[in-house]
């Protein structure tokens, strides 16, 4: 047995700090730390999102004559997500304006995060869970600071409240109308199950609230994408792919990916299906397997492990990409082609 790295009488001691002794003001101080790119994704861990799946898109946002604290785009699901900050012990006067703001923005993830939560505001986001549709989820989270000795103090998230995934999906499918049919039903626990093979193998992804649907949507680390896994019980095929929905954006990302296509192709290990779909407001480039049939559950675990795997790879190849991609490269590159197309017409033969 191996003696330990550090002797037991070296431990140091928890430290809770003061909030305000690090950050004096909500607004400009609190507000501007959470909208850092790693406190972001710090929260979106502790609310069960990946660490890449929240993309800041203002603070202090007016809705009306508020504003809104910090406003995200969840890039899994293309959707609003909003966080409402305090340094004190919950209000009415937050609570308030938190439902005001997602109804002014169609938030469909609020988040509340203070130094302390009321029995009764807790109940209060509990039952805003309980009556409202499935896909509006609200959390409470609770900000600590600590430290130990001398060192910085280090931010701590604990839920406080959160919605009840699997009873609100089963009970409420389709807003509440209709109870869920039995494919819905296996779509719900075919991607539960996935969600658990995701945590064990996946060292980028962080799977996301299981749906009765043929498919799920993962984040890749830029707003307008987002990498999906899907199924076909009619067909019997799955899929892995990279979707590019950002409208203004889609064509322009399709087109510079697609110039690196062969080094994407040699990373991933296949041969892609590259589609710039007819309307050019979405593009997509997937890979899929055929005679995989969803229904049968004995061929769960491999499958599970196949979509996790490729989707693994797909982060791994696509992300860094998306991240450094300037759309107006593709403008500059149309332009030389455009030119040299010009030039060429102009010469005899082609020739300058």
């Amino acid at each position: 047995m191996e003696s330990p790295n550090v002797n037991a009488a070296q431990l140091g001691r928890l430290e809770k700090v003061k909030l305000r002794t690090v950050w004096a003001d909500e607004a400009t101080d609190f507000t501007p730390w959470l909208a850092a790119d790693d406190n972001l994704a710090q929260l979106a861990e502790a609310i069960g999102f990946g660490a890449d799946d929240l993309e800041l898109e203002s603070t202090e946002k007016n809705v009306g004559p508020f504003r809104a604290d910090v406003l995200c785009k969840d890039t899994a699901e293309n959707q609003w997500v909003l966080i409402e900050n305090q340094l004190g012990k919950t209000d009415h006067g937050h609570l308030g304006q938190l439902l005001t703001y997602a109804a002014g923005l169609n938030a469909v993830t609020i988040v509340w995060v203070a130094a302390k939560f009321t029995d009764e505001h807790r109940a209060a986001l509990d039952w805003l869970n309980e009556i409202t549709t499935a896909g509006t989820d609200f959390f409470g989270l609770e900000i600590e600071l600590w430290k130990i000795g001398n060192s910085p103090a280090a931010p701590k998230f604990n839920l406080a409240s959160k919605p009840n995934d699997w009873s609100r999906n089963v009970t409420r499918a389709a807003g509440g109308k209709e109870e869920l049919s039995d494919l819905k039903q296996l779509y719900l626990k075919y991607w539960t199950d996935f969600s658990e093979t995701v945590k064990e193998r996946s060292r980028h992804l962080s799977p996301r609230k299981p749906r009765p649907q043929h498919w799920t949507n993962l984040a890749v680390g830029r707003s307008g994408c987002r990498l999906t896994a899907r199924v076909s019980s009619r067909n019997e095929v799955l899929a892995v792919e990279l979707g590019l929905n950002d409208r203004e954006n889609a064509v322009p990302f399709f087109e510079l990916l697609k110039r690196d296509r062969q080094q994407i192709e040699s990373e991933i290990g296949e041969t892609l299906n590259w589609r710039l779909k007819p309307n050019k407001k979405e593009c997509a480039v997937n890979v899929e397997w055929e005679g995989e049939d969803p229904t049968d559950r004995d061929r769960w675990p491999r499958q599970h492990e196949k979509l996790a795997d490729m989707l693994d790879r797909f982060y791994v190849a696509f992300s860094p990409r998306l991240k450094q991609l300037d759309p107006a490269e593709y403008e500059e590159v149309r332009a030389e082609e455009q030119e040299d197309t010009e030039t060429a017409s102009r010469s005899p033969d082609g020739l300058p």
